[in-house]
């Protein structure tokens, strides 16, 4: 059958003989089907029957947001899936298990997470989850480490990096979304009005476009490792106990921080769009404490995980061990280390800046700024946002740094 998108009424149909759904959820005459896609890309369905509920998540052919005029290739579902695959071996139990994969349909049939909330929305409602930043440290130090050459043989990697490559038409998406278009008067950008004013002089900044083109030119030539590609809030779901990963649609062989720098970003999106969801000042407060207080942890995870699957898990053609401990010379095994986390925060920032500028400059932008009632407290959180953002890219701040400087930046412009 040639590719045809799935609706509400013909799903239940042309899925009948699926072991995958019918097996787990009951016979296809007892379904009632829901779409629920409120992406930028594909379609997304919970397909409920006597015995449970079950997600079938189908490309499409363009770019969701946009339309027809801007077309998309459907083997993007085939990255995801690899992606998908990937990831469960690598931290197991963090993204959701996949039952049916149909490369013709564009189609991946995979677990309903429930009772998991998306985790943007839930922290627009002010929701903290407590497990949030122990569950991403780790999920970000085992699947960066374990799909880079640290793990890998060179022919494994190189294997990998080649199937992935054909991921291009969605890398390039990124390449122009995230690190061009906020910086000049791009036909795909929007602005909230009256923000002009923060924009012209951000736009100006010589330094800060150096900054976004140096952290584009990281994106394209560090194939280190599998990232996900487009880990904002809107990509994980969420409960008080678990966290999951979804919608690795991006993935793409780059650089160790991407990921690290986008997940930081909508963190500190998240902290400044507070402001404008608080019955009365200070309301929040315990959020951004939260926030800020995951920002911190994520990174101290990472790197504690990170630093122990260094020590154990290093099997691959980068930092022998017959170069260090084998020869008798652990503490310059340390020394390396410090070095590869230190270019990884380094180029974390660079990504972290630029992603919280295209996140409101940019075609697509963020529920929890985009949901603020009043446009008056909008504007002024998305332009300590915007400058933040400035700050972030050219200064690379350390980890220590960066609470402390977002909490004087939250303060900086009037509430």
């Amino acid at each position: 059958m040639d590719y045809t998108p799935l609706t509400i009424e013909t799903l239940p149909a042309r899925l009948s003989s699926l072991p995958a759904l019918t097996d787990r959820i009951g016979p296809a005459q007892a379904w009632t089907v829901a779409e629920v896609g409120d992406g930028n890309l594909n379609l997304v369905f919970i397909v409920s029957g006597p015995l449970g509920r079950i997600i079938v998540k189908q490309a499409l052919p363009y770019v969701r947001l946009v339309g027809d005029s801007w077309p998309l290739p459907l083997n993007r579902a085939f990255f995801e899936y690899n992606a998908l695959t990937r990831h469960a071996a690598r931290d197991p139990g963090r993204v959701p298990e996949v039952f049916h994969f149909d490369e013709g349909q564009a189609l991946i049939v995979m677990r309903c997470l429930s009772p998991h909330v998306i985790l943007r929305k839930s922290v627009v409602q002010g929701v903290m989850h407590p497990m949030l930043a122990r569950h991403m440290g780790v999920f970000l130090a085992r699947s960066l480490f374990r799909g880079s050459a640290l793990s890998l043989s060179g022919g494994a990697l190189r294997k990998d990096m080649a199937l992935f490559a054909a991921n291009h038409a969605l890398a390039d998406i990124t390449e122009n979304l995230v690190f061009s278009d906020p910086y000049f008067a791009a036909k795909l950008n929007r602005h909230t009005p009256g923000l002009a004013p923060f924009i012209a002089p951000l736009r100006a900044d010589r330094a800060l476009r150096i900054a976004a083109q140096e952290a584009k030119h990281a994106f394209l030539s560090k194939t280190e490792t599998l990232v996900h590609g487009d880990l904002h809030s809107g990509s994980l779901m969420v409960t008080a106990e678990d966290t999951q990963v979804i919608d690795p649609e991006f993935a793409i062989y780059g650089p160790f921080g991407f990921d690290v720098g986008m997940f930081i970003a909508n963190l500190l999106l998240a902290f400044h769009a507070q402001s404008g969801h608080e019955d009365s000042p200070g309301a929040r407060d315990g959020c951004r404490d939260w926030l800020l207080g995951q920002l911190a942890e994520v990174w101290q995870v990472f790197t504690a995980e990170f630093r122990h699957l260094w020590q154990t898990e290093r099997t691959g053609i980068l930092y022998e061990r017959s170069l260090f401990e084998d020869a008798g010379d652990a503490p310059g095994a340390e020394a390396a280390l410090a070095g590869v986390l230190a270019g990884i925060w380094r180029d974390a920032m660079g990504f972290c800046g630029v992603e919280m500028h295209r996140r409101i400059l940019g075609l697509a932008h963020v529920e929890d700024l985009e949901a603020i009632p009043d446009p008056a407290r909008r504007l002024r959180a998305e332009a300590r946002a915007l400058e933040l953002g400035r700050i972030i890219a050219t200064a690379r701040p350390t980890p220590g740094d960066l609470g402390p400087l977002a909490r004087d930046m939250d303060r900086s412009i009037a509430r």
